[in-house]
């Protein structure tokens, strides 16, 4: 007997999804009409995705299916789809029954067919796309733009309607979905996790997102764990273990969960309305007790595992091979229907098995029960307003940040921390916008000198607390700082948070930001996109600190040494990125200023933590900042003619080590002519055509010359500078120093020393480069190669810094 015909033992397995509904709840809720009307939308739902993978005309089936009816060129996924919009229509009869407030993310990388098709039942897309019309003409082009050029893909992309969760990049759909929560008192945030996903390291730590939801003042997540068994061509891990550890894992993790398993429409039906209404109860429960009775503790919130086939409702087996519910239903199940006969009929058998008839008329009408079924306005999940959050967004109320700034009566000669003063500032941003602001980051907020802060707010924490606590732990249950040594979960409630139309912002170490590449990748990706559609409104931008700087790691080492995240920064569309690096206190607290007024951009401030030389007072520093570029008159000596050589800088110790190699050449060249730059907005270097905060031709060359030496001193990897000037004037002239991958346990000047940032080698670099200089300074160049060796020597033998160098100000 072959394996293929007698499938009836791997459809009683436990872990099967066949057979009759076996669900955690009981219960046959839906009434007789109510189970019709519910299983004719899910069967819309269905043709609606089929439709978009394959058809090109005839989208109600009025003539018989024929291969010019069929797309030349087959793409999307139906494996994911019919289950997300099984859950989709039965969480709509829930928002209908409660009037809820409550919005849908798709796990799932490529389900959005699921999603759309309900979005158009619903007729959200045909509001916002009108071409897309609810008649056969306008369901002719909605299917014909999935997957088309010119079209959509098949993820929940920022063009559809009612989504802030792309999926395109696996494991972030329940940070996301916290995000969406917080300070949303009376949202659920239905978030559906692909058991492919459910695989990934940042969705495993998502888990303990119920942690940081407050049941007083935060909405709710439910998450739907959705197990339809594989992945794209293997099974999936959770889909494949006992019942028992599945249960006991998501238990661990703090949730309640309830099991809908099975393939049987009806039962399915009646299985997941019970469980869903089941969760919306209990949800309430939890937030009623906490905000009238004053309950405290951390819920176990509810959470559902839907257990379904793999491409459910498709053909068993075709041509000998497994498809329902196995792998190859994953992307499109039947790829050959425009040149095998076979396989076109069987694509019209299904697709007429799901009785079209019942839901469109002969003009590609829908029928009017899909006005009754759905919920109305802005309660539909795909006009929900959450899910295009510049419509709700509040603009921050900020505290004048000069007043937190250092006073510094003369530029280079006083000392202070960076990022304290910038703490007290966000302190008071907090108190002013405790509605609409969260500070976000990984076990750092302290550790990156912010921790003024918590004299707003406190981290939130609603797990045990033990005495010690109190000692300086600064935890509380009605905390707004959010901390969790997950860079990825961070990330994700920070997006979250500004994508339903809040503000906030994260601090990060520089080496480990990189965590988040790919994640700050899809966000700018969706921001660009989101640039496009008019009905997307604007919201706050993303801002990230980025901090405890690979030029300060003096116990971390090699490891804590990376400031590489800019060249990931600068890949992005110019529209969106933006790259700050502000050279001290006051620059930084103008910088980040701008950067919380602004939208729709993702904004990198580089800045460390450490005691750092202060060069401008404020109103010097707000000007400068302004520019984003410009000459440091106090620190060049070439105004009264051209210079000799240019020396640029652009973050904090590049800065200081080029101002101490000037002040050693102009002692040494008493009538040396240097201009110095520095550079606080990064893409001020590219080309005004190719960014729109970058300098116009003429404007750069009259800053770096058309012909003159530039040594440039730079925070990051020296090539990065040459990739953003390569098509100026004077490139060819410019020579980048940076990091170079060397360091490990250093004091701060040796490890500048060994990337030949430092001031001896600047000097010698600008020795050799002007041509008057070449012949008449062999002997500066010898002294300056001997106070090196001297601070190497030091270094090495004391385990600090020889303190004159350590301790140098600016001389003049």
């Amino acid at each position: 007997m072959s394996t293929l015909t007698s499938n009836v033992a791997a459809e009683i397995l436990p872990l099967s999804p066949y057979g009759e509904a076996r669900s955690t709840i009981g219960g046959k809720p839906l009434s007789a009409e109510d189970l019709r009307r519910t299983d004719i939308y899910w069967r819309a739902c269905n043709y609606l995705s089929l439709g978009m993978i394959y058809l090109l005309d005839n989208p109600v089936l009025a003539d018989p299916l024929r291969p010019e009816h069929i797309k030349s060129r087959l793409l999307g996924h139906w494996g994911s789809s019919p289950g997300l919009s099984f859950i989709y229509v039965h969480l709509n009869r829930l928002i209908k029954k409660y009037d809820l407030d409550m919005i849908f993310l798709a796990g799932p990388g490529h389900g959005a067919p699921g999603v759309l098709g309900p979005a158009y039942l619903e007729g959200t897309y045909s509001e916002v796309y009108p071409e897309k019309s609810q008649d056969l003409e306008g369901l002719r082009d909605f299917f014909k733009e999935f997957s088309f050029p010119g079209g959509i893909g098949s993820h929940c992309t920022p063009e559809l309607p009612g989504s802030i969760h792309e999926g395109g990049e696996l494991g972030y759909v329940l940070s996301h979905a916290c995000g969406a929560a917080f300070d949303n008192p009376d949202l659920i945030v239905a978030a559906v996790v692909g058991d492919g996903e459910s695989e990934t390291g940042p969705l495993a730590t998502s888990w303990h997102v119920n942690k940081f939801l407050s049941p007083a003042r935060d909405g709710a997540v439910l998450p739907i764990l959705h197990l339809n068994g594989y992945k794209i061509n293997n099974p999936t891990l959770l889909a494949r273990i006992s019942h028992e550890e599945l249960e006991n894992l998501l238990r661990g993790y703090g949730w309640t969960p309830y099991f809908v398993e099975g393939c049987e429409p009806e039962s399915m039906h009646q299985a997941m309305a019970a469980t869903v209404e089941q969760c919306v109860l209990e949800i309430r429960r939890h937030q009623e007790a906490a905000r009238t009775q004053g309950a405290n503790d951390r819920p176990r919130w509810p959470m559902i595992v839907l257990r379904s086939p793999k491409g459910w409702t498709a053909p068993r087996e075709v041509e000998g091979h497994w498809l329902e519910g196995f792998w190859r239903a994953h992307q499109v199940p039947l790829p050959n229907v425009k040149k095998d006969p076979e396989q076109l009929r069987i694509l019209e058998t299904w697709m007429r098995s799901l009785k079209p008839e019942d839901f469109f008329d002969g003009n590609g009408q829908l029928s009017s029960q899909f006005r009754d079924l759905a919920p109305a306005g802005t309660r539909r999940m795909s006009a929900n307003p959450h899910a295009n959050g510049g419509r709700l967004k509040k603009a921050l109320r900020l505290p004048d940040f000069r007043e937190y700034g250092v006073k510094c009566p003369k530029p280079g000669k006083t000392q202070a921390e960076n990022t304290p003063p910038l703490g007290a500032f966000l302190r008071d941003v907090m108190k002013l916008n405790m509605k609409n602001f969260r500070v976000f980051g990984p076990d750092e907020t302290t550790s990156n000198k912010l921790d003024a802060i918590y004299a707003a707010s406190k981290k939130f924490w609603i797990e045990q607390f033990f005495p010690e606590d109190l000692d300086g732990g600064e935890l509380a249950g009605d905390g707004r700082v959010m901390e969790m040594l997950s860079e990825h979960t961070m990330e994700g409630m920070l997006e979250g948070y500004l994508l339903t139309g809040r503000h906030g912002f994260l601090s990060s170490y520089e080496s480990f930001i990189h965590v988040i590449d790919s994640m700050f990748n899809q966000y700018a990706k969706w921001l660009e996109i989101c640039r496009n559609l008019s009905w997307r409104q604007a919201i706050a931008s993303l801002n990230l600190l980025i901090t405890s700087t690979v030029w300060r790691q003096d116990h971390n080492g090699f490891t804590h040494q990376d400031p590489g995240f800019l060249d990931v920064v600068v890949n992005k569309s110019a529209n969106v990125t933006r790259i700050y690096l502000p050279p001290d206190v006051n620059c930084l607290l103008s910088v980040s200023d701008h950067c919380l007024r602004s939208q729709n951009y993702v904004n990198v401030i580089v800045c460390d933590k450490q005691l750092h030389l202060q060069f401008m007072d404020m109103e010097s520093a707000i000007t400068h900042c302004t520019k984003g570029i410009g000459i440091w008159d106090w620190a060049s000596t070439d105004e009264q003619g051209e210079p000799d050589v240019v020396m640029a800088s652009a973050g904090d110790i590049p800065t200081q080590e080029a101002l101490a190699a000037t002040a050693l050449l102009r002692k040494e060249f008493p009538d040396i002519k240097i201009r110095f730059i520095n550079v606080v907005d990064l893409f001020k270097l590219q080309p005004s055509t190719e960014h729109p905060h970058g300098l116009s031709d003429r404007d750069f060359d009259s800053l770096f010359t058309v012909d003159k030496p530039v040594i440039f001193n730079f925070h990051g990897y020296p090539y990065l500078i040459h990739r953003l000037a390569y098509r100026r004037t004077n490139h060819d002239n410019f020579h980048v120093r940076g990091y170079k991958e060397k360091g490990n346990i250093n004091t701060p000047l040796e490890l500048a020393i060994n990337n030949n940032i430092d001031r001896f080698s600047l000097a010698m670099d600008v020795i050799d480069r002007v041509p008057r200089l070449q012949k008449i300074g062999g002997h500066a160049k010898e002294r300056f190669l001997n106070q090196q060796i001297e601070c190497r020597t030091y270094a090495d033998a004391h385990g600090i810094d020889l303190p004159e160098a350590a301790g140098w100000t600016w001389p003049y």
